[in-house]
């Protein structure tokens, strides 16, 4: 079965650090706005990240009030908010925790703008979630019952949403999880010129694999793009 062609945009340090206070401070924003600018270009159909990273970046760790939902009975099988959106956020969140307020993400950067929300579960998401994701209109769709299982996650965001090209856009651990099943066609990575002190790695538990370089972009202020590919 057919699975979209996934690029692992990331942006990090010198020595490969992707979370930290570094990523505010002056000398490293400029790298993060050719992040953004390249996101654009892709012109991917979705990007993907993980629970961690969806709340840090859209919803402010917002935690939705299911007592409504109580006694809720929900089936385990896929649901289509919007399958013919023309952007769709892809959310890895294995329990079912992160509370979107509706069904697209609104954001100043047309990169991110837009896009709809589909959920990426596994089976043991509490009914009360994905009653309350129902009710806002966030598509959802199961991936394994107790552990991820990626490789499903992919082919049924092509066969359902006909998603050919998807971002991977972090953290660490969905980036890991993506390596190690063999999954990342390209890796499309910003480094700014900083050293970082603390912070998790682009590939958390990663397995060893090989890429080749097939192009180095040297960018404004020492920043520098290089694009990898199996």
């Amino acid at each position: 079965m057919s699975r979209p062609y996934i690029i692992c945009h990331m942006v990090a340090s010198i020595d490969g650090k992707v979370t930290g206070d570094f990523l505010y401070k002056p000398e490293f924003l400029p790298a993060t706005e050719e992040y953004y600018r390249i996101n654009r270009e892709y012109a991917a159909d979705a990007f993907a990240c993980g629970s961690v990273t969806m709340e840090g970046s859209f919803t402010g760790g917002f935690m939705p009030n299911l007592t409504k939902f109580s006694g809720s009975k929900m089936s385990r099988e896929d649901y289509i908010g919007d399958d013919n959106a023309n952007y769709y956020a892809v959310c890895f969140d294995r329990t079912g925790r992160v509370g979107w307020t509706e069904s697209r993400i609104y954001d100043e950067d047309p990169g991110y703008d837009n896009a709809h929300i589909i959920e990426v579960l596994c089976e043991k998401a509490s009914d009360e979630y994905l009653a309350y994701l129902q009710s806002i209109g966030v598509s959802y769709i199961f991936a394994g019952k107790d552990d991820m299982d990626i490789k499903l996650a992919m082919e049924k965001l092509c066969k359902l949403f006909k998603i050919k090209k998807l971002l991977l856009e972090g953290g660490s651990i969905i980036n890991g999880a993506f390596q190690r099943a063999g999954l990342i066609d390209e890796i499309s990575l910003v480094q700014a010129p900083i050293v970082a002190t603390e912070g998790k790695t682009l590939f958390f538990d990663s397995s060893l694999d090989e890429y080749k370089i097939d192009e180095v972009i040297r960018l404004g202020n020492n920043a520098v793009w290089t694009i990898y590919r199996k």
